[in-house]
């Protein structure tokens, strides 16, 4: 790992990909309603970042992947803090959507 790692952007696409290939997993969207109903990644749940105190009901197994993304990564950065410190074990920022380049549903 180099010094400036921490400035790189996850790779959404990949993540998504990811996402796809673990049994179980769950792809979380941490935006706003309204950025929600403009276009998300198709299977994912939407769980605003203000509301993420209700996760146990979506996700009651602490132990399942999560795959968190929002519109730039910024957000989904704190959520994957804030999960982790609820004790979900398998959380991982995958960036934005603003970067993706696959298919969107509104």
């Amino acid at each position: 790992m180099g010094f400036l790692d921490f400035l790189r952007q996850p790779d959404i696409d990949r993540g998504v990909a990811e996402f796809r290939a673990a049994p179980g997993a769950v792809l979380l969207d941490v935006r706003t309603p309204s950025e929600y109903r403009s276009g998300h990644i198709p299977g994912s749940v939407h769980l605003p970042l203000q509301r993420l105190d209700k996760i146990a009901s979506v996700v009651q197994n602490k132990d399942t992947p999560l795959f968190v993304y929002c519109h730039s990564g910024a957000r989904s950065r704190q959520a994957v803090s804030a999960l982790e410190r609820m004790g979900y074990s398998d959380v991982r920022n995958i960036g934005g959507i603003a970067a993706y380049t696959g298919e969107v549903e509104s």
